[in-house]
């Protein structure tokens, strides 16, 4: 793809478009508010941008109408997601970051615009399909591999699974999982769950953990 000369805001605005409408498989087109939210920025902000984004013939957008990507912003999108998911990646695999600590560091990664790096970096890596929060990494072409999952608290009581993913990538959040020494790939028992607030007990390697609604909907499994 040609480089179009983005800049930094332009390529959070793509992101994120790419996150609510080709990775959320439910829609392909997304409100302004919904946008603002998703970036934490006034609507105002968002509608000056979206005019930037139009007038470079990435969106179709029409004042108070619904904004989607067009082919050339969804591959925009897709190169700045691929570049995040890599960095991640190689920090992991390479530099020996932790999961909880690389998302705040792809995100300035990921705005780097040599396409020879990024394609070099792909192939050190060979060729990643799930960085290291599970999440699939789309290819050169932008082609993406999104599985069907489920997130835990969908999970039936009795029943086993297998943790594949994280929705929240927030150090927080990514240190707790730790804490309970669930990794990628993990198996996890549906032990009981609360009637009254939905708090699950699982079993996780013999032990039992108990966690909230709000955890378990952050943790995709199969």
């Amino acid at each position: 793809m040609e480089d179009l000369h983005l800049s930094f805001t332009e390529e959070n605005y793509l992101k994120s478009l790419i996150h609510l409408t080709v990775l959320s498989l439910a829609k392909i087109e997304v409100g302004t508010n919904e946008l603002a939210v998703n970036l934490n920025v006034k609507p105002a902000t968002v509608n000056d941008m979206l005019k930037k984004l139009k007038e470079k013939k990435l969106i179709n957008y029409e004042r108070y109408g619904k904004i989607s990507l067009t082919e050339i912003g969804r591959l925009a999108g897709m190169e700045v997601l691929r570049k995040h998911r890599l960095w991640e990646t190689f920090l992991v695999e390479k530099l020996d970051f932790s999961w909880d600590e690389v998302h705040e560091v792809a995100e300035q990664l990921e705005h780097i615009h040599s396409r020879k790096l990024i394609d070099r970096l792909d192939s050190l890596l060979d060729f990643p399909k799930f960085d290291p929060h599970g999440d699939p990494i789309p290819n050169a072409k932008g082609e993406i591999e999104i599985l069907t999952r489920k997130t835990l608290n969908e999970i039936e009581i009795g029943e086993k699974c297998r943790l594949v993913a994280v929705k929240d990538n927030s150090s927080a959040f990514l240190q707790y999982v730790n804490k309970l020494g669930l990794t990628i790939g993990s198996e996890i028992e549906i032990a009981s769950k609360e009637i009254y607030d939905e708090l699950l007990h699982l079993i996780i390697d013999d032990q039992t953990f108990t966690v909230s609604k709000k955890f378990a909907e952050n943790l995709f499994v199969v």
